[in-house]
């Protein structure tokens, strides 16, 4: 296929915007945490562009994208990046090269996500096991069933920007990371409150724009597609953060800041899936309903006890099933779904979410058994009373 400049430009931004998305993340998640974690927690996402870069070019994208092995895995003709072109685009309208820095976007920002079930608590180098050994044996994996040619994709499985790839995927690990791994310390007796809401709405602000890229760039090309992925995802967010405010304002009796900005995260993850595949009209429907769904599975997970301290499995978890369900529902554009005539599609629809999650579930618990006859998983209490800040990394957030 002929090499297109306007769908390459159109590329190159949408890479930067989702590798800007990680870095929103960081702040997203450290203006939630207390002021003693806040740099921990940035550190915890923000490294992982480099780890997550240098396994992606030693064996991440052949492992992913290359040629097909029992339905589940790629080959390793891509290893070291072999065989990748910066000149032609196999079967793609870009370079080759810059399909592979989209898609290790993708990849990076997973593992990123996950860290949020396991704030102020895990060890530096617990951590840094971890997302080698999550974004190698589970994500990998999932994104080749889907996207590389792998069972799930011979099924007919619907996820246009990584609704099973990295949302339920990430929700499954963060679930499990958050039991295995306990409680914080004081958890449902001390008062944990956000060290700078501010900084969270600032992050959830640059993770809305970036994922206009995450979105509208998985059509890889500067077209019709990519404009209806952008439409509904702007409208699923706005609408999420209006249903999780309603919501809470009803429950609660109040509305708050922090409430609007994770509501507009659950939109956007509930779209994602489906973002190319349904109307505007639809978008309003599956964002408004992420927001007061995911609002109540922050409401169950107090109630049975776990911590995951920022709420990964509620929001990534319950609005990426959600969405993959719903785009199984509501397809119409390019796919059909339930609503269209077609039941088969949710029926695949669901084994897609129920196979990530059994797979990520099964394969990070074994992960972190690991990890902890190793390294041990968490610092002692002394260490977790003083704060990872100064414990793990000898800095300070804040100097008053």
């Amino acid at each position: 296929m002929e090499l297109n400049t306007g769908d390459t430009a159109f590329m190159l931004i949408a890479t930067a915007l989702v590798m800007f998305m990680t870095p929103g993340l960081a702040l997203f998640y450290g203006g939630l945490v207390r002021s003693k974690n806040v740099l921990a927690t940035i550190m915890q996402s923000f490294l992982c562009l480099g780890i997550v870069s240098l396994i992606w070019v030693v064996y991440g994208y052949s492992l992913a994208f290359g040629p097909d092995v029992g339905n589940v895995i790629g080959n390793l003709d891509f290893v070291f990046l072999n065989n990748v072109s910066w000149e032609t685009g196999a079967g793609r309208t870009i370079p080759d090269i810059l399909f592979c820095a989209f898609q290790l976007m993708f990849a990076i920002i997973t593992p990123a996500l996950i860290t949020g079930a396991f704030a102020e608590r895990m060890k530096f180098p617990a951590y840094l096991l971890f997302v080698a050994a999550w974004v190698s044996l589970v994500y990998f994996p999932v994104c080749h069933w889907v996207w590389g040619g792998g069972w799930l994709a011979d099924l007919g499985a619907l996820d246009f920007a990584g609704g099973t790839v990295i949302h339920i995927n990430s929700g499954a690990a963060a679930l499990v990371c958050a039991i295995v791994i306990g409680r914080r310390r004081g958890y449902g007796r001390d008062a944990i409150h956000p060290n700078n809401l501010p900084m969270t709405v600032l992050g959830a602000a640059i993770l809305w724009i970036g994922w206009f890229g995450f979105n509208a760039g998985s059509a890889l090309t500067a077209g019709p597609i990519a404009a209806l992925a952008l439409m509904t995802t702007q409208l699923a967010a706005g609408v999420g953060a209006l249903g999780w405010v309603l919501a809470e304002w009803k429950i609660q009796g109040r509305p708050t800041t922090l409430g609007a900005a994770s509501g507009a995260v659950a939109g956007l993850v509930a779209i994602t899936p489906g973002c190319g595949f349904v109307t505007p009209v639809w978008a309003v429907v599956i964002g408004g309903v992420a927001g007061v769904l995911c609002y109540l599975g922050i409401i169950l997970k107090t109630r049975i006890g776990y911590d995951d301290a920022l709420d990964v499995v509620a929001v990534h978890g319950l609005g990426g099933l959600w969405g993959a369900l719903a785009t199984g529902v509501f397809a119409s554009v390019g796919a059909k779904g339930l609503l269209y005539g077609n039941p088969h599609q949710l029926t695949v629809q669901a084994i897609g979410a129920g196979a990530a999650i059994v797979y990520s579930v099964v394969v990070t618990f074994v992960i972190l058994k690991v990890i902890d006859a190793i390294v041990g998983l968490r610092v002692d209490s002394e260490g977790e009373q003083q704060g990872l800040d100064v414990v793990e990394h000898s800095e300070v957030g804040y100097s008053i």
